[in-house]
């Protein structure tokens, strides 16, 4: 069987809880970078954005960022909730964060640009896999947070946060979970 088809049946991404922070190489991460920015595009409008959260950066932003508006929603939070929203980003190498960035077009439906976004975030999650790393793509609380969306460049009026994908290490191999039996989702039109 194809290398590549095989990979794609059988990829399962690790949990970012499960993640452990360890060596991204350099090249590596140009490849997934570049990899995931190479994605159908209709009318080449580049509606999306990429930004690597990496090294101190991760740190800074659970501590500046992450904790004070986690508890600005959870006025109650306990210290162990607190502890893992400053330490969330330490657990992959690194953390790329993919902003939809809708461009005005008259032709081009704002419908087909998310889409484009979306396969970026897919993109990058199957090369950084296909490298043997761990990756999971999330969008949990902080998405839909304005000022992450400005930390990473975003305008909070227009754009919208995709997905985070941590990249890190595995501790373990991921376990296969249950997937759709194909004949419950896919349909064929002959006549």
């Amino acid at each position: 069987m194809n290398d590549l088809i095989n990979f794609l049946k059988t990829r399962r991404s690790t949990t970012a809880k499960t993640m452990i922070a360890g060596h991204l190489n350099e090249s590596d991460l140009a490849d997934i970078l570049a990899c995931g920015i190479r994605v159908p595009d209709h009318g080449a409008l580049n509606p999306w954005s990429l930004t690597v959260i990496r090294e101190k950066a991760r740190s800074r932003i659970g501590k500046k960022i992450l904790v004070p508006e986690y508890i600005l929603k959870n006025p109650d939070a306990t210290p162990e909730e607190l502890d893992f929203e400053k330490n969330r980003f330490l657990r992959a190498s690194a953390v790329i964060a993919v902003l939809f960035k809708p461009v005005s077009h008259p032709k081009i439906p704002l419908w087909e640009m998310e889409l484009s976004t979306g396969a970026v975030c897919s993109n990058i999650l199957v090369a950084a896999q296909s490298l043997g790393y761990a990756a999971q793509w999330l969008t949990e609380w902080y998405s839909y947070n304005n000022k992450m969306i400005k930390e990473i460049g975003g305008n909070p009026k227009t754009d919208k946060i995709a997905g985070f994908i941590y990249v890190g290490d595995k501790e373990k191999e991921p376990v296969e979970r249950r997937r759709p039996k194909t004949e419950n989702v896919i349909n064929f039109l002959t006549e």
